[in-house]
């Protein structure tokens, strides 16, 4: 299943956070996301034309994280968005941070 189709699970924290080789077959499945060095994080920077474009991405992100109760760090300035994701209760990646990802690849 495509990983835009799954529905992101809660963590309680009793999971174990993918390591390095594991996060790296899941990035393969992004567009263009980047794994920080540790591979405790996800992220990627989105250009707009103008502040308003960027608002409206902000505001779909900010929609979809609701949706599927999972929140990104947001970076907004004008024209420019990044998106931080991680699982912060294991402090790592595991497979809803790869979800939202690809879900926010969609908007």
């Amino acid at each position: 299943m495509n990983l835009a189709e799954k529905k992101c699970i809660a963590c309680s924290g009793d999971v174990k956070a993918f390591d390095s080789e594991t996060a790296q077959t899941f990035l393969k499945q992004l567009d263009n996301w980047t794994l920080s060095p540790d591979a405790k994080w996800l992220s990627k920077e989105f250009k707009f034309k103008n502040f308003a474009q960027a608002l409206d991405f902000v505001n779909k992100v900010g929609a979809i994280a609701e949706d599927e109760n999972h929140h990104p760090n947001i970076d907004f300035t004008w024209g420019i968005v990044k998106i931080s994701i991680q699982t912060h209760k294991i402090n790592g990646l595991f497979e809803s941070d790869f979800i939202l990802a690809a879900k926010i690849d969609r908007i």
